[in-house]
């Protein structure tokens, strides 16, 4: 389907099922980059799970959604249980505005909702010639080390910069082996998913994507990876006031509540302590990419390079739907 189609059709949907043009819009923005940068567990395959939560009076869809601001450079969102992507979008918004008058911006977000892609926020403070780390915590998914029952989101931890060339440097990786998204869309369509990703509840290998959704996702690294898990548990959660320590609530099956997920975004100006940050980075690229390469690699690629590449060339053509979800644009349009 094409852009210039779908996008409407999103908005159309969004603002059926309760939300603002704008806050529809701004949804709708953030479904189609996912699909468009190849990151399909984000998207499209997610537009159900948003309608039923709005549905069901879960999210927010008219949010009186407060602004505290602390200093010059630090806000506290309180997003008064909105669908994420806004609470993101004035969240990233802000940062940027404060990082711009002081050169630093912390937002912490509380009272959210599941948000997309980090990195589709992480971009726009790049945009702006900013660095940005942004952190965001999830539902239950990856067992602590050394647990036998998860308890951890798969809190992806986000990094951007400038990197004085068109193409950003976009570090956005989920700290579980691969994220929850494709093992649901992967359980959707009846597919598998690659051995040594996800236990069963049983504790034993599995590669039935909807046993592992009822077992326990594989941190990266082992212990590191659970440690990285725990830092954006408390960064997320703990210090901005959303839920913690498990208490994420699952968006596909838990509609008990709100999630009250929570976001921290950090930006900051280039030129703090270096007037040459351009200049410095794209020799650090430069030298890393000249190293000898192993065989079968023709070039050592950066974080954001791959999706960029698929950023644009998806962008020139129809946005591919599967079976599933065009079943999903159906019943939700009508």
């Amino acid at each position: 389907m094409k852009i210039k189609k779908l996008k409407p059709l999103l908005v159309k949907i969004f603002k059926k099922n309760g939300l603002s043009t704008d806050h529809a819009l701004i949804s709708a923005n953030a479904l189609i980059n996912a699909e468009l940068v190849g990151a399909y567990g984000h998207g499209l395959s997610r537009l159900k799970m948003y309608c039923d939560r709005l549905n069901k009076k879960v999210i927010n869809p008219k949010p009186k959604i407060k602004i505290k601001k602390i200093s010059q450079s630090i806000s506290h969102i309180d997003a008064n249980d909105c669908i994420g992507f806004v609470a993101g979008d004035i969240a990233i918004k802000t940062a940027i505005k404060n990082a711009k008058k002081t050169g630093i911006g912390m937002v912490a977000v509380k009272n959210s909702g599941h948000y997309g892609l980090s990195g589709y926020y992480a971009e726009q403070a790049v945009k702006k010639n900013l660095i940005a780390m942004v952190y965001t915590n999830a539902p239950p998914a990856v067992a602590p080390y050394g647990a036998l029952k998860s308890l951890f989101g798969t809190n992806p931890i986000c990094f951007g910069c400038p990197t004085g060339s068109k193409i950003p440097f976009i570090l956005d990786t989920s700290i579980s082996m691969i994220n929850r998204g494709k093992i649901r869309v992967a359980a959707r369509n009846n597919q598998k998913i690659p051995k040594g990703v996800a236990l069963d509840k049983f504790g034993k290998p599995t590669t039935d994507a909807k046993k592992a959704l009822a077992g326990v996702q594989l941190p990266i690294s082992g212990f590191r990876g659970s440690g990285l898990a725990w830092m954006v548990d408390i960064l997320s959660g703990v210090l901005t006031g959303g839920n913690h320590s498990g208490k994420v609530k699952d968006p596909f099956d838990d509609f008990s509540g709100p999630q009250n997920i929570g976001h921290l975004f950090i930006t900051f100006k280039t030129n703090l302590f270096v007037k040459n940050f351009n200049s410095r980075v794209k020799n650090n690229i430069k030298t890393i990419k000249r190293l000898p390469k192993i065989k079968g690699i023709k070039e050592i690629m950066y974080p954001g390079q791959n999706k960029y590449k698929r950023l644009k060339m998806n962008t020139k053509k129809e946005i591919d739907i599967s079976g599933v979800v065009k079943k999903d644009l159906e019943i939700l349009k009508n």
